[in-house]
């Protein structure tokens, strides 16, 4: 994947960019891997309801909801790669901030981690951006 670098005006800063469509869905389908990892590749016996290593690991005091907070946070950290604006990339943290907070509430918060699915939104939000952009 070759690596192009971008002048931002709005911040001042050059950042890294993802030049073509191939590199783009590359980087896309991993992100989507691991969301479907984090939030929804096994589904509890018995029903339809679906759920990852989040709420997995979150079950770990401390440690769990870290390294899920950062798994996140790097799926985040992709998405402003790509070019994501500004009000994406802030919708997108809004929505790691919810989980991580929700999470914070012992057993409780698991739960409601299963059904909100931070990463699985984010990347939702992501490939819709993508191909209003025309980028997919």
């Amino acid at each position: 994947m070759a690596r192009t670098y971008d002048y931002d005006f709005a911040t001042g800063t050059i950042r890294d960019s993802v030049g073509d469509t191939a590199s783009r869905r590359e980087i896309v389908e991993r992100l989507d891997r691991l969301a479907t990892l984090l939030d929804t590749v096994l589904v509890f016996p018995g029903t339809n309801i679906r759920f990852g290593a989040d709420a997995i690991l979150g079950l770990v005091p401390g440690i769990g909801d870290a390294v899920t907070t950062a798994l996140s946070a790097y799926i985040v950290y992709e998405a402003h790669r790509l070019g994501a604006p500004q009000h994406l990339i802030m919708r997108m943290i809004a929505n790691v901030a919810f989980d991580s907070v929700i999470t914070a509430v012992p057993v409780a918060g698991n739960v409601a981690d299963v059904f909100f699915r931070a990463n699985r939104r984010n990347m939702r939000l992501l490939r819709e951006w993508l191909a209003r952009e025309g980028l997919a």
